[in-house]
């Protein structure tokens, strides 16, 4: 039993995105039996605490408040400033625990699993592991040209911010003191500078909390569900014209668009542009209830997002017996295979081969229920591999740690 510290600014029980990857690293790591001391921000401790008394784990479960002081980060309100408060707390944070004097036996930083965010937690002279994190993905400039302005700008600041990545001094020191860094695409990879890339592990690091009750449609129509934010990344520009095309072929199909975004009224100006506004059902952003019974009144799984590092949505379609068509990029890309789904390759193809493919792959799937059925099952299969407990375990397998040596594997 080794006694661990994990860096999770951002943690919170029964929640998604990054206070969810937060919470159920620090969870099953304690199920490992390790003592984990969890340093995190105090925004949920009273939901935390609440949760603590409820878990057969708790005995192993310890947690750490830090907050900046009123001087430096009361202006922080909301997501306002985010990052400034970030950086300000991680590098308080590391103060305070090297003031404590507290003995660790490793400090992973687990949240957040930006690549662009450093940590300072390596300067504590104990074993450091940075990530799993993303945000290295790229979406292919030929991919770009549905994009408005705004998007345009965005990818290329986003662009700029990761190409500086390899000349930061806070990244670089980072990557130094890290012992291991895991990656969750190969793109995130690439944008670390060579010296370091040795250290680099792919991992995806995401996963589920158990395998879910699993219904088909029984409706005779065939039915298309997208969930997720409504971003210009997100390819919709390139999926509303995939489902143009399966309408040639499948004129009683229907598209239902599940959330919302800076791009909603851009995303409906373009669904009449293409004359496809009496095929789509538009929700609003729903409780994770409603949407896990949505997944089961739905076929297919369509999510051709240009740089999702992770895609949670994507893994609770599949666990829910849904194929998936997704782009070869970023997280979906590497969780999504021909057992489960299709994706589509985007080496050097322009928006109209994408279309043209994705359409193809919609169109298969409305054709040959059989197909249906079986990647139905292989995606409850691939689900499977991605439970939060086996994600967990598999990583903290690969560590062994010496503690009078303080070396890993």
């Amino acid at each position: 039993m080794k006694k661990i510290l994990l860096s999770a600014f951002s943690c919170r029980p029964n929640s998604g995105s990054e206070r969810g990857v937060g919470w159920h690293w620090a969870i099953e790591i304690a199920k490992l039996g390790h003592e984990v001391w969890v340093l995190t921000h105090p925004k949920h401790q009273a939901t935390i605490e609440a949760t603590l008394d409820d878990l057969a784990v708790a005995e192993h479960l310890h947690f750490i408040y830090y907050q900046i002081p009123n001087s430096l980060g009361g202006w922080w309100k909301g997501e306002r400033g985010i990052y400034l408060y970030y950086l300000l707390w991680q590098w308080g944070a590391y103060r305070f625990i090297k003031s404590t004097h507290a003995h660790f036996d490793i400090v992973h930083h687990i949240t957040f699993g930006g690549i662009r965010t450093p940590s300072f937690m390596g300067g504590l002279d104990i074993p450091f592991i940075f990530g799993p994190v993303g945000g290295g993905e790229r979406a292919p400039w030929r991919l770009r040209f549905g994009y408005n302005l705004r998007g345009w700008i965005s990818d290329a600041l986003r662009d700029i911010s990761n190409a500086w990545i390899k000349i930061s001094p806070l990244m670089r020191l980072t990557f130094r003191q890290a012992k291991v860094i895991y990656v969750r695409s190969s793109q995130t990879r690439q944008i670390i500078p060579k010296k370091f890339r040795t250290k680099t592990q792919l991992y995806l690091g995401i996963g589920l909390t158990e395998q879910l009750n699993i219904k088909h449609n029984n409706a005779n129509t065939f039915q298309v569900l997208y969930a997720g934010r409504f971003l210009h990344w997100k390819g919709m520009h390139l999926g509303f014209a995939a489902f143009k095309h399966l309408l040639k072929t499948e004129p009683k199909a229907r598209l239902t668009l599940v959330g919302d975004g800076k791009d909603a009224k851009r995303w409906q100006r373009l669904v009449e542009h293409l004359g496809l506004q009496n095929k789509i059902d538009w929700i609003p952003t729903i409780s994770q209830a409603k949407l896990f019974h949505l997944y089961a009144q739905h076929d297919v799984f369509l999510f051709p997002s240009l740089r999702d590092s992770a895609g949670m949505a994507v893994l609770e379609a599949m666990a829910h017996g849904l194929p998936v068509i997704c782009l070869d990029l970023g997280g979906p890309g590497m969780m999504v295979d021909s057992s489960c789904g299709r994706v589509i390759a985007t080496q050097n193809a322009t928006e109209q081969i994408v279309i043209q493919k994705l359409g193809s792959a919609l169109i298969e799937l409305a054709q040959d229920s059989t197909l249906r059925t079986q990647l139905a099952a292989g995606a409850t299969r691939r689900a499977q591999t991605y439970t939060w407990e086996k994600v967990v375990r598999q990583l903290y397998k690969e560590i062994k740690l010496d503690t009078r040596c303080s070396s890993f594997f």
